[in-house]
């Protein structure tokens, strides 16, 4: 399915530079690559888009597919000099309340959730995941893409866990659905930039998280598991797991919901 002769006008109407593209490897990648090579004309906010990425990653460097025309693939550019630099391991986590708020939507009806730190669960199957890199050559721009499971049929979705807007009888306006989420992003950063608005954008985090409360298992970079109960998110947006009675402080891994 290529893309709409329309475009996305919502979006662009947020977006300074929305670069449609009807097949990448990964937009990710492209976004990277571009605005390392012309910073000035990468403001805040510019996005590469497309329904066929052809090597999308997720987290721990898993790979991430989809059959051409089921799912979007978006990467936006954020310019977040004017965030402190102790907060800003929370644009990930805003990231993920921007998409679930931007499906929750399209769906009022269902129940849409974040588990920690940005995967978006609609009934408790993943529907977008969001992976957020630092441009190597300025550490001011982070690019963060995500992948939106939208006319994927429940033939394709890749484990039992995965989710679409298709799989749930649902039709998905890409358009608007882009578009809130890019006002998300906007917002979420300017208000992590003030102090005053900060702690609002954290609890905003902390009330979409549907990991806290739940015993969960945590796939952690060096190989090892952690088990225990999701306690919080604290300050600096780490997930805080109780194990036997001890806290342990989780700064990257794979969640699983185990209850």
């Amino acid at each position: 399915m290529s893309l709409p002769e329309a475009g996305f006008p919502l979006a662009a109407a947020v977006s300074p530079r929305l670069h449609l593209i009807e097949t990448v490897d990964s937009t990710n990648a492209k976004l990277l690559h571009d605005a390392a090579a012309a910073p000035q004309d990468h403001p805040h906010l510019s996005v590469v888009l497309t329904r066929d990425q052809r090597a999308g990653r997720g987290r721990l460097d898993r790979t991430w597919t989809a059959p051409p025309g089921t799912a979007l693939a978006i990467s936006v550019l954020l310019r977040v000099e004017d965030v402190p630099t102790h907060e800003r391991g929370w644009i990930p986590l805003l990231a993920g309340e921007a998409m679930s708020r931007a499906v929750a939507a399209q769906a009022p009806d269902i129940e849409v959730g974040l588990k920690w730190p940005n995967d978006v669960l609609v009934e408790g199957r993943k529907i977008s995941g969001i992976l957020a890199e630092v441009l190597p050559a300025d550490p001011f721009a982070v690019i963060v893409g995500a992948g939106v499971n939208t006319s994927m049929t429940s033939a394709d979705l890749p484990v039992p866990t995965a989710t679409s807007f298709e799989a749930l009888g649902r039709v998905v306006d890409e358009d608007r659905l882009v578009a809130d989420y890019l006002e998300g992003l906007r917002d979420g950063v300017a208000a992590l930039a003030a102090t005053l608005t900060a702690p609002a954008v954290k609890e905003a985090v902390r009330a979409a998280c549907t990991t806290l409360g739940r015993v969960v298992t945590v796939s952690l970079p060096d190989g090892s598991v952690l088990a225990g109960t999701a306690e919080r998110i604290d300050d600096d947006g780490r997930l805080v797991v109780v194990a036997e009675g001890v806290e342990a402080v989780v700064a990257a891994g794979d969640v699983v919901h185990v209850r």
